[in-house]
């Protein structure tokens, strides 16, 4: 099981990356860059009510809603400004360069999460592997914008 949840890992990354150039290209297109984003987001709805029969789909009860820090709900506005940054800067950057830093500003930002236990993620200390993993991430981005 472990195996299989890292390819699925695995290909919504990919998917992340080819998601930027399809975005882009969608743009190109239609010269509608908010446009391009509502696109996006009927485009989720739809993949999310096509996996609802296999995950479930409920309404919790009120009190589970009282439960929810402030911050837990502008989940969605990230993921939106990210789409947005993606219409806006992947053509501009390329592909290697967007993906390259967005992942390792992801990577790099996650280290201090588990770090610190933040945002509802367990305590996973940053050890000298974990900060030596981000620096080698930066340099990668590094070769990849130079070359």
């Amino acid at each position: 099981m472990p195996a299989l949840i890292a390819l699925i890992a695995l290909l919504a990354g990919a998917l992340n990356t080819v998601q930027a150039g399809a975005n882009t290209t969608l743009n190109k297109a239609l010269g509608q860059p908010v446009l391009v984003a509502l696109t996006v987001s009927a485009a989720n709805v739809l993949v999310y009510l096509a996996a609802a029969p296999f995950v479930g789909l409920g309404w919790p009860g009120s009190g589970r809603f009282a439960q929810v820090p402030w911050w837990a709900w502008l989940g969605g506005a990230m993921g939106g400004a990210y789409v947005l940054a993606m219409i806006f800067l992947a053509g501009r950057l390329g592909s290697a360069v967007f993906a390259g830093l967005t992942v390792t500003a992801g990577l790099v930002t996650s280290v201090v999460l588990d770090h610190y236990g933040w945002v509802g993620f367990a305590q996973h200390p940053a050890g000298p592997g974990r900060i030596l993993g981000c620096g080698l991430m930066i340099a990668g981005v590094a070769l990849i914008s130079l070359f």
